[in-house]
């Protein structure tokens, strides 16, 4: 069996697997009772604070744990409408944000805030002076993803980054839920963002588990509201086991991360460089640094993107269409309808993403496949 859809979600790493059984049947307490079960878990749910915090050169308050990416994202966004929006109702993002981002502000717009999305050039990428060109006095947050989920565009967080200095009062968020591994730590956490958001489950911990970088000093309103944890920002019972085991994958992806990327970008060149001679396939992912290194986008026209993916899963290869959260919608990707990729081109892309485990063996075989699947689908586009 060859994984390649390591962005839909990654396997938990047998290590991770027992640290989160480890802890759950030993370390059982809250961390919010005052007996000594509770002082237990809550000392090792602040060590993982502290590893992920050092892991990123960051203090230790400014890391918060959530469920995971999406919520992340949730908070940021309308937590900033909720603690800014005397200053303003403007927010700023950009056409190809992950649905994590795009419908939450949907839902401020029909709440009466004004939202700017950035358009993308044909790579998906924006223009940073098409942020400060969008930049008004009511301007309130500025999100932008760091990779995009369906094509591995890498943005121009940093550029971006260097136009807001001139305007402290407005958020920054990252959403870097593609990011974390892959050699971006200098992207996402540069000196003028604010939040990033990051989900487990991408890099090998268990789902429902996840964190946000809030900077000191920013003002976010909560979204979850209760019992007061996790700073009175996110409250609930925290959940140690997958907390303390999130701690530990990102300890085992930081260990060998500089290996892991190269390795991630050999096998998307041999792909890439493989697939890309054939008449009717058409790169929509880049091969150079502008592009993440473990994220492939191809079509092939007259194929529908549904049809490849079933076709490399009964060779047990297992691949998708854009993301996981629109594969299911039969439904043109997000980012290709922004980049104006033609429909008919759309409607055949699929998505092969990489895992720190994969293989350059695999990325032959999964070539071998390619050839074999491609003659038959001549029959359809001929």
């Amino acid at each position: 069996m060859i994984y390649f859809d390591n962005s839909a979600t990654t396997k938990v790493a047998p290590e991770v697997l027992q640290t989160y059984d480890t802890v759950s049947q030993k370390i059982w307490g809250n961390p919010s009772s005052l007996h000594s079960w509770g002082e237990n878990a809550w000392n090792l749910l602040e060590q993982a604070r502290q590893q992920i915090a050092d892991l990123f050169h960051v203090k230790p308050s400014e890391i918060i744990f959530t469920s995971g990416g999406s919520e992340g994202d949730n908070w940021v966004i309308k937590g900033t409408a909720m603690a800014k929006h005397r200053f303003g109702k403007h927010i700023i993002t950009t056409s190809v944000e992950h649905a994590a981002v795009r419908n939450p502000t949907q839902q401020l717009k029909d709440l009466g805030f004004d939202i700017t999305y950035l358009p993308v050039d044909k790579e998906g990428r924006i223009n940073p002076a098409d942020v400060k060109a969008a930049i008004r006095p009511d301007t309130i947050l500025v999100s932008i993803m760091a990779v995009n989920n369906e094509i591995g565009t890498i943005q121009p967080i940093k550029e971006v980054g260097e136009i807001l200095k001139d305007y402290p009062n407005i958020h920054y968020h990252v959403d870097a839920v593609q990011a974390i591994g892959k050699g971006l730590d200098d992207l996402v956490f540069s000196d003028r963002v604010d939040f990033a958001t990051f989900s487990g489950h991408k890099f090998h911990a268990p789902r429902g588990t996840g964190f946000v970088f809030v900077r000191s000093g920013r003002k976010l309103a909560p979204l979850v509201a209760g019992g007061g944890q996790e700073r009175t920002l996110r409250s609930g019972t925290e959940n140690t086991p997958g907390d303390v085991a999130m701690a530990r994958a990102i300890r085992l992806v930081k260990e060998n991360e500089a290996a892991a990327v190269k390795r991630e970008q050999a096998i998307k060149e041999r792909i890439y460089d493989h697939i890309s001679k054939f008449d009717h396939v058409h790169m929509i992912s880049g091969r150079d640094k502008g592009f993440a290194p473990h994220i492939l986008c191809f079509a092939i026209e007259g194929v529908r993107g549904e049809t490849i993916v079933h076709a490399f899963e009964d060779q047990n290869i297992f691949i998708s269409t854009t993301s996981a959260c629109s594969s299911k919608k039969h439904s043109e990707a997000g980012t290709l309808a922004a980049m104006k990729v033609p429909d008919n081109i759309a409607t055949s892309a699929v998505r092969i993403s990489l895992g720190d485990q994969n293989t350059l063996e695999e990325a032959d075989q999964f070539n071998k496949v390619f050839d074999q699947l491609y003659a038959g689908f001549k029959k359809i586009i001929e």
